[in-house]
């Protein structure tokens, strides 16, 4: 009888597969021989003696059925998929998925003629059966989950363009707007609003020079930490957006800042965090209102908070705030990924970016970062606190 036959020679034909596996140009996991050949065998003895005793059990609910006509659930079905999916995970290709459960059949039909034992007609069929439904479901499942990888993959590229280009317009329109104020000779080139023109090319540049290494060696998510003075780093943002909320008709209202207070982080990437976080204040907040950047310590954290004055965020849109290619606003002028880039860029500084929502009021959207102390220059790098809403208020 085959049943008792494979009971007996169980670890016998494991250990045969595995030899088999080894003779391969890549060795399979333990983990995934562990879930596949061993389940797949007791369910294969199970079924053989079901089908023999046909009244003690249900085979097809075990085994499933012949042919593909009427596919049903069965143990065996989820066992080989549950084996596709790790050989996906675990990096291996669909023809090491069929050749698991080859090994199998050449190893069993080895043994079976070195024991001399005699395998009928009806065996032979069950056998066949379990194996063509476990091959199916396992490369069924296998495609599939290479499919979802696939998709998942050409979303994330999409968004790390969507996310170059965006940050890149952003700087631009910076630039754009600080040369405009010096090409009309409102300032002088040399200075504050010159250094916006600066920075902006030099942010541009350095994201240019990230996608360029990413193409070239498909290393993703580069970031290049240093500790920088939070006064320093919140007085350059603050200057560019001035000019931001001048144009979009609205005040920005800048805290004090302690001087001794640091953070360590990727300057270009927390930077693009921060002006995201601004640029949707004055995207939404109403004409003439108040838009408010305050950063401050608090325990072992920095904080830097942007309120706007909204009037709040409806419920529907709270749901997928943070999800990127979302606009819940009529203004489709953007892509819907400021917010989205917002929390991947504070992230990568070791930080968390949440919101709380005022009805009736506004949004208030707070960066956390750890805190760091940071020794100040003779000459202060504090400020009173600013208040900017024309093109003569920005930063000169």
């Amino acid at each position: 009888m085959l049943a008792d036959f494979l009971d007996a020679k169980r670890l016998e034909l494991i250990d045969r597969c595995k030899a088999k596996v080894l003779l391969r140009p890549r060795e399979e996991t333990a983990q995934a021989l562990l879930h596949g050949i061993p389940e797949f065998l007791d369910q294969l003895i199970e079924t053989l003696r079901i089908e023999q005793a046909p009244e003690d059990g249900n085979s097809e609910r075990l085994s499933g059925l012949s042919g593909a006509s009427r596919p049903i659930r069965s143990d065996l079905g989820e066992a080989a998929a549950l084996h596709g999916r790790e050989l996906l995970v675990g990096g291996y290709s669909v023809d090491e998925v069929v050749h698991d459960y080859g090994d199998l059949c050449q190893a069993l039909t080895e043994l079976a003629c070195e024991s001399a034992m005699a395998i009928t007609v009806t065996e032979f069929h069950t056998l066949n059966r379990c194996l063509d439904n476990a091959i199916a479901d396992a490369v069924k499942e296998y495609a599939y989950g290479r499919k979802v990888l696939a998709e998942r993959e050409a979303l994330a590229l999409k968004e790390r363009h969507a996310s170059l280009v965006h940050e890149i317009r952003n700087q631009l329109h910076s630039a754009t707007l600080a040369f405009a104020l010096v090409r009309d000779g409102l300032v002088t080139p040399n200075g504050s609003t010159g250094a916006i023109i600066g920075r902006s090319l030099s942010s541009m540049a350095t994201l240019v020079d990230r996608a360029i290494i990413e193409a070239r060696t498909g290393v993703t998510g580069l970031v290049e930490s240093k500790a920088v003075s939070l006064s320093r780093f919140i007085t350059d943002i603050a200057a560019s957006a001035a000019l931001a909320a001048e144009e979009r008709g609205c005040r920005l209202v800048v805290s004090e800042i302690d001087p001794t207070l640091g953070i360590d982080v990727d300057v270009v990437l927390l930077s693009g965090a921060v002006s995201n976080l601004l640029g949707n204040a004055f995207k939404f907040t109403h004409h003439a209102s108040t838009v408010c950047l305050d950063a401050y310590a608090t325990g072992d954290q920095i904080l830097i908070s942007v309120s706007d004055q909204c009037g709040g965020i409806s419920a529907a849109a709270q749901e997928h705030i943070f999800q990127p290619f979302v606009q819940s606003d009529a203004d489709r002028s953007g892509l819907g990924l400021g917010l989205s880039i917002s929390r991947r860029y504070v992230e990568a500084s070791h930080g968390t970016l949440t919101y709380r929502n005022v009805p009736g009021e506004g949004c208030i959207f707070t960066i956390a970062l750890p805190r760091h102390r940071f020794q100040p220059v003779a000459s202060g790098a504090s400020s009173a606190a600013r208040t900017a809403g024309t093109p003569k208020a920005a930063p000169h």
